[in-house]
């Protein structure tokens, strides 16, 4: 992924226009790496998505390791919004992934008040398996929020 975090922060505060928004969402899953065929499973599978998406996790070792996530999806502003995703909480310590607030992220860049109710349900979705993921790592009972 080219973009990082900090960078998809000042692309949002730069653009105004919620047209350009979309567009730049668009353009940040195209930067996204395909997943290959092979990761593209029913275990990867997020479930509660209108649009499919994969999502797929490497855990580091230690109690509290590093996860780092690879995903895609069959739709091009779902894949700019596994990209955001990805780039939030990739490479990050469980604990980390944990502690970091999606919605509260997404508030600042002023993207949640303008997704639909079904693509804020496939992104609520999404963070719910990526802190799952992160609380099994850590050996934490997880509510998933």
């Amino acid at each position: 992924m080219a973009a990082g975090i900090d960078e998809i922060v000042e692309g949002f505060e730069f653009i105004d226009d919620w047209e350009e928004r979309i567009r730049y969402l668009i353009e940040l899953g195209r930067e996204l790496e395909p997943l290959p065929d092979s990761a593209r499973t029913a275990a990867n599978k997020v479930q509660g998505c209108a649009s499919q998406v994969w999502l797929e996790t490497t855990v580091g070792d230690g109690p509290d390791p590093v996860l780092t996530f690879r995903g895609d999806s069959d739709a091009h502003l779902v894949r700019g919004l596994v990209a955001v995703m990805i780039a939030l909480y990739s490479g990050k310590r469980a604990g980390q992934i944990l502690a970091t607030d999606a919605g509260q992220f997404m508030d600042r860049i002023q993207l949640r008040e303008h997704l639909t109710p079904q693509r804020s349900n496939g992104l609520k979705s999404m963070v719910e398996r990526i802190k799952r993921e992160a609380a099994a790592a850590a050996g934490v009972a997880s509510g998933a929020a």
